[in-house]
């Protein structure tokens, strides 16, 4: 069993920078492809970002592309996702998942989700 919990996410006014962290539970996080999602208020889950177990491959939702960078501490069974320049449709609870095997851009793949973390970009 895998258990995520994010955290790092708050208000911040647009152009600002945020960096949210998911810590993972047990053994096996250097085996896990992770991402992070986001929904907004009356929307599905978006993709947003993902990465492979080594972090070596990463790929980005267009809307974040040069925005967002993802990493990964696997040494502390962490990823992280760092915002940069963030406007007010970048709003939404951030969600972070996990999956074995391969990275994926869709919810439906993702076996492990934490509770998620609030973004709020105001203008």
């Amino acid at each position: 069993q895998v258990q995520l919990v994010e955290s790092g996410g708050g208000l911040v006014q647009a152009g600002g920078s945020l960096r949210l962290s998911c810590a993972a539970s047990g053994r096996t996080f250097s085996s896990l492809f992770m991402g992070w999602f986001r929904q907004a208020p009356g929307k599905e889950h978006d993709f947003v970002a993902n990465i492979n177990w080594n972090g070596g491959s990463t790929d980005y939702a267009d809307s974040v592309k040069g925005r967002f960078t993802i990493s990964r501490d696997n040494a502390k069974n962490t990823v992280y996702l760092q915002m940069n320049s963030l406007k007010p449709e970048d709003t939404a609870v951030y969600y972070c998942a996990a999956r074995y095997l391969s990275r994926s851009i869709y919810t439906k793949d993702y076996r492990y989700w934490g509770q998620g973390t609030q973004v709020t970009v105001s203008s």
